[in-house]
């Protein structure tokens, strides 16, 4: 049975939260230890963060649907990246225009690049087949 609009929400912003965390910590850990840069921090981070992003999304989000894995991944993984690269822009267009800390423009920019993620997960990558 699919979920309510409400329910979609509130378990789409609990999954985003911890795939958030995840990627932030992930991101700014990487990049204050000097081991990466930040444009490759936040590569990690993006890569750590998608298999909890996915399978929390299809398993709680989006349950119910009638889609596939076969369908749904490779769905989610193009929103993934479509929304990491609006988030790579994002960042690296800030980090080098303002003054403003790594750690904060990421954290901002993850919030403003969520909501398309939702819209085009729930009304695309997980819509089911039928």
């Amino acid at each position: 049975m699919p979920k309510s609009h409400t329910q979609s929400i509130s378990w789409f912003t609990i999954i985003g939260a911890l795939a958030a965390l995840t990627h932030y910590i992930v991101a700014v850990g990487l990049e204050h230890s000097a081991f990466l840069t930040a444009s490759h921090a936040n590569v990690a981070g993006f890569v750590t963060a998608f298999p909890v992003s996915y399978f929390g999304h299809q398993k709680y989000s989006f349950a119910g649907n009638d889609s596939s894995h076969r369908h749904a991944l490779p769905r989610f993984l193009s929103v993934a990246i479509l929304g990491f690269l609006a988030n790579q822009t994002l960042v690296l267009n800030a980090l080098q225009y303002t003054k403003l800390p790594f750690w904060f423009v990421l954290g901002v920019v993850m919030v403003l690049v969520a909501a398309s993620t939702y819209l085009l997960s729930k009304f695309w990558a997980f819509k089911g087949t039928k």
